[in-house]
């Protein structure tokens, strides 16, 4: 797919999403914004896709190559289309919920996990202000050493659509966290060793959510060939995790404040669940995101 490609299906779909919910007045008083919210969501959706996950270069880029899509573009500054595109949170999440429902009708099975997003550099978190009283020191599994900030817990479809999403201080625990996913009674979740809890998984069993998770040592696993088989089915949130740390760099998602931070993560996974629905639109499996860049 070519680059205006992308932005017709990301726009169209937006664009009809936005009616579909049918909201009221977003502003009260003032002029007509030059661009469209629609607009709006489509650049940072888009731009997020092809990387661009500051402001200040999703402007300059969108200026610079796509004025023939965007015109108006031209005439509003940085910070004014920065403030409506925060403005829009609640309109994005709101967006994610319903295309999450509708990639994922019909499916019962969820995985869960979390990732690591770092609120400054470490050498920086005893004197950051930025986040002072909410972020927290926790420890990154994958590269082994401790960081300072949140983590981004998951609850996605195995086909890998997001499904829920929770920011929590670092130190907060898998576990802890497991609730706040919005499990749905009737359905069966997958998460790894560190959801190993008995009492966990009956407190989930008396809410009618039936939830799965390998013993927590893994050289004392009494059944290795079960806990192989969970492994082999929830590595597809692995791979969400990847793309959303690779392709959307959220783990060095910077921001001045908590709402700013937690604004710059729906974007994220709204683009995420947008260009799943793109990807399905056009025959192309979930998660292949390459392939939809091959012609542009």
């Amino acid at each position: 797919m070519t680059p205006q490609d992308i932005l017709l299906h990301v726009f169209c779909l937006v664009d009809d999403e936005m009616k579909a919910l049918d909201l009221p007045r977003l502003r009260r008083r003032g002029p007509r914004p030059a661009l469209a919210d629609s607009e709006v969501i489509t650049i940072e959706l888009v731009g997020e896709f092809w990387g661009l996950g500051k402001d200040r270069d999703l402007v300059r880029h969108f200026r610079r190559y796509h004025a023939a899509e965007f015109p108006a573009l031209g005439r509003v500054h940085r910070t004014t289309f920065a403030r409506q595109a925060a403005n829009l949170w609640r309109v994005k999440q709101l967006i994610q919920e319903r295309l999450a429902a509708k990639l994922a009708a019909g499916t019962r099975l969820w995985l869960v996990d979390s990732l690591p997003i770092e609120a400054c550099r470490f050498a920086r978190a005893t004197f950051c202000r930025r986040f002072a009283g909410v972020a927290d020191y926790g420890y990154d599994h994958l590269v082994k050493r401790t960081f300072y900030g949140f983590r981004l817990h998951l609850r996605t479809s195995r086909e890998g659509v997001i499904l829920d999403y929770e920011l929590a201080p670092a130190r907060a625990s898998d576990r802890a966290l497991l609730a706040e996913l919005d499990p749905r009674a009737g359905t069966i979740g997958l998460g790894d060793r560190g959801f190993w809890d008995p009492a966990l998984r009956d407190r989930l069993a008396t809410r009618g959510v039936e939830f799965h998770a390998p013993y927590q040592h893994k050289s004392k696993d009494p059944d290795r060939a079960r806990s192989a088989r969970l492994s082999a089915i929830r590595y597809r949130i692995e791979t969400v995790q990847g793309q959303l740390t690779d392709r959307y760099g959220v783990k060095r998602t910077w921001a001045r404040d908590l709402w700013h931070l937690c604004h710059r993560l729906i974007r994220k996974v709204l683009s995420h669940t947008a260009m799943i629905w793109v990807a399905v639109s056009n025959g192309i499996p979930p998660l292949t995101f390459d392939r939809l860049l091959e012609a542009a």
